[in-house]
């Protein structure tokens, strides 16, 4: 039975011989529904005050809930950001072993082709000083060979011939 604060203000009782005191039932009636519609307010203010509450909640909840697809979508970007770091530096690295492979390898070549060119200008520093000597050794021979000669041509060589001025004598006396 749902008793409002009204019906038990308008709430009237038959009066017996030995009944209760009407005004006594009347103030007792009274207060029970000041009470009682100050208590139906107060469920009321307090319903509002619940549904207010669960709206903050699910807002909360929800929140909570972004927050945390926030923070999913965060870490899953951290992750992939790291991976592609990590894939990114060992790139990186691969490339530069190679260019510097590559450039070993050229400096090797480089250093192979001087060496053969060192080895090709000692060669011809050695054909060089062989020809010198042999050049020299012919170049001594001729001068020793052209001394000998001059003194062989000095024990040979006759004397100034003075007929010659002789004849040119008699032919002019």
């Amino acid at each position: 039975m749902n008793v409002s604060p009204l019906d038990l203000r308008q709430q009237k009782f038959r009066t017996t011989l030995r009944g209760l005191d009407p005004v006594e039932v009347a103030a007792f009636l009274t207060a029970a529904a000041d009470d009682y519609e100050e208590a139906m307010r107060e469920a009321d203010r307090l319903r509002q005050e619940v549904t207010r509450l669960e709206t903050v909640v699910r807002g909360h909840v929800e929140q909570e809930k972004s927050l945390q697809n926030m923070l999913l979508t965060a870490q899953k970007l951290a992750d992939d950001m790291r991976a592609t770091a990590e894939e990114n530096a060992i790139r990186i690295v691969k490339e530069a072993e190679a260019r510097s492979e590559a450039l070993i390898q050229k400096a090797q070549s480089r250093v192979e082709d001087i060496q053969r060119d060192v080895d090709g200008l000692m060669l011809k520093k050695r054909d060089a000083e062989t020809a010198m000597e042999t050049t020299i050794q012919a170049l001594q021979n001729t001068l020793d060979f052209v001394r000998e000669q001059d003194t062989r041509d000095r024990d040979d060589r006759v004397v100034i011939r003075r007929p010659r001025l002789l004849e040119a004598h008699a032919s002019v006396g």
